[in-house]
């Protein structure tokens, strides 16, 4: 072979080498999944998963509102049976939604904390309860054992999936973004949380913060760790240790995750410090549009040049009062622009010809239409992420959880206008539309940050998959979790240190003063002695 012919088959090699995708044979995975968006969000990791071989278990109960266990969806589905109802925990939602859509505001700081703390302490119940049955079906236990996965993915949101993956002695990844900096990832995961430039979730401060937010920072960070750690204490550290027959904490079982998959990205977070095995893949589930169906399409090329708005508040919304959708149905109605809006309940009186309703949306296809001119949301991690890939300005009506901390995340970014659902006028959200889509600066703006967003060495969804493969490949990943688990709080934050230098620095000073005190006296004595013989 000649010295070229030896050199071309070289590089051959070479690009073989370099482009051949780290994989990892066909392998098990156990899910512990949330409901709802958290749910719509794992869903898409699962399906990836599938599609690349592997085989994936979820483990659900019989109540779930999101979870298909009738028909065969691609991934085996476990059942644990609980006393409640599918209805039920859409009434708890519900109520929970309601609470705080139309009667917080109307309340007081004792009365909304003991009225959260009821609602809250109903889902906590629902999670016990599917806790305890799961752990008493001995022989299901035993067939996981058996069958050997090779890693657990699941949703904090939803506790005792990180203790399924303790009791199975399985590395386990966490998917979460209620809230990226919040007490969970901070105590649990050890999260560095400056909070000098690191807001905390709900306040609406940016990485801007000036001495009074500063304070106010400082105490909210604080009263959240209180808060969440007397909850773990009070609510599930006891069923933790119970479960696994030695003292266990909720915190500590949390903290022994080997990836930490944030579904968010620096398009949306402030620039921040992160750990090596938090990873972020927010708008994994984004990808381009499909053609519409024919009837919606047909409604949307009557726009002309006009447009259309797209609308929703969500899936889990069915409860807007008369009187706020006749407000809102009057201000779409003024504007020229076709809108879709995704609504159930009783039909607006003040709708007009140019808005159409609908049950269900193809809300991912509709914002990557190019007549689409923008989008009125909630706030919902899933459809912002959305909007930031396909580039369509906001307006934000946001009801509840971390969907306001979301909006003013975006009109801090200048992609969004945000309003008060419930104080708004019909022309406060008509001039909000006609500002967002007649102003270059909101499609500027979120043009932007669509573009940091498209500007990764990987896709988000791929990025999931690859560290859950590397989990897989590797028994787990501790390697890149921080020596910062290992330590008390006082030695984490030097305490001891301080304390030891001080008392070395104290006693230095009191040997100091002691030495110039007793030298001080000395000359002292020899100066009365030489006066007294002169």
């Amino acid at each position: 072979m000649t010295a070229c012919g030896r050199a071309a088959l070289s590089v051959l090699f070479l690009l073989t080498v370099t482009q051949a995708p780290l994989g990892v044979t066909a392998g098990k995975i156990l899910v512990w999944p949330a409901e709802y968006s958290h749910w719509l969000n794992i869903k898409v990791i699962i399906d990836e998963l599938i599609i690349r071989g592997h085989s994936v278990t979820v483990i659900t109960h019989s109540a779930t509102p999101s979870v298909k266990t009738t028909e065969s969806p691609g991934y085996n589905v476990e059942v644990i049976q609980v006393p409640c109802t599918k209805q039920d925990i859409i009434d708890a939602l519900q109520k929970f939604m309601k609470y705080w859509m139309y009667d917080l505001p109307n309340d007081n700081m004792i009365q909304i904390f003991l009225k959260i703390k009821e609602i809250m302490d109903m889902f906590v119940e629902q999670n016990h309860i599917l806790c305890r049955k799961l752990f008493a079906n001995e022989g299901l236990l035993e067939k996981w054992r058996k069958e050997q996965f090779d890693v657990l993915l699941t949703d904090p949101m939803s506790t005792c999936g990180e203790l399924l993956a303790q009791k199975l002695n399985l590395p386990f990844i966490i998917s979460l973004r209620f809230s990226f900096g919040s007490s969970m990832e901070r105590l649990c995961g050890q999260l560095p949380t400056p909070p000098s430039y690191v807001p905390g979730v709900s306040l609406g401060y940016s990485d801007h913060m000036g001495f009074l937010q500063r304070v106010k920072n400082i105490l909210f960070q604080f009263s959240q760790d209180v808060l969440f750690t007397l909850v773990s204490v009070v609510k599930w550290d006891y069923l933790f240790t119970e479960v696994m027959g030695k003292p266990t904490t909720l915190c500590e079982t949390i903290g022994k995750a080997d990836i930490w998959l944030i579904r968010s990205y620096l398009d949306f977070e402030y620039p921040r410090p992160f750990l090596p095995n938090f990873k972020f893949v927010g708008g994994l589930h984004c990808k381009p549009a499909k053609p519409l169906p024919k009837e919606i399409e047909a409604f949307v090329q009557s726009s002309g040049d006009d447009g259309i708005v797209v609308f929703s508040l969500g899936s889990m919304v069915k409860n807007l009062t008369k009187e706020r959708a006749n407000t809102i149905a009057s201000a779409l109605g003024q504007i020229p622009q076709k809108v879709l809006w995704r609504y159930t309940g009783e039909k607006p009186d003040t709708l007009t010809p140019n808005t159409r309703l609908y049950e269900w949306i193809p809300q991912n296809d509709l914002l990557g239409h190019p007549k689409t001119k923008a989008f009125i949301t909630h706030g919902g991690t899933n459809g912002l992420y959305e909007a930031i890939y396909h580039g369509v300005p906001m307006v934000g009506l946001p009801l509840f959880a971390d969907q306001p901390d979301n909006m003013n995340h975006m009109r801090r970014k200048g992609a969004a206008v945000m309003l008060d659902i419930n104080k708004m006028e019909s022309k406060d959200l008509k001039e909000a539309l006609t500002d967002v889509m007649h102003n270059s600066l909101y499609k500027e703006n979120i043009m932007r940050l669509s573009q940091i967003h498209h500007d990764q060495p990987m896709k988000p969804l791929d990025q999931a998959v690859f560290w859950i493969e590397y989990v897989m490949r590797n028994k787990g990943a501790k390697h890149l979790r921080v020596e910062a688990h290992n330590l008390t709080w006082y030695q984490y934050h030097c305490l001891d240190v301080a304390a030891f230098l001080l008392s070395i620095t104290a006693l230095v000073m009191f040997i100091f003063v002691k030495t110039c005190s007793w030298i001080f006296r000395k000359c002292l004595r020899r100066t009365t002695t030489k006066k007294k013989r002169e």
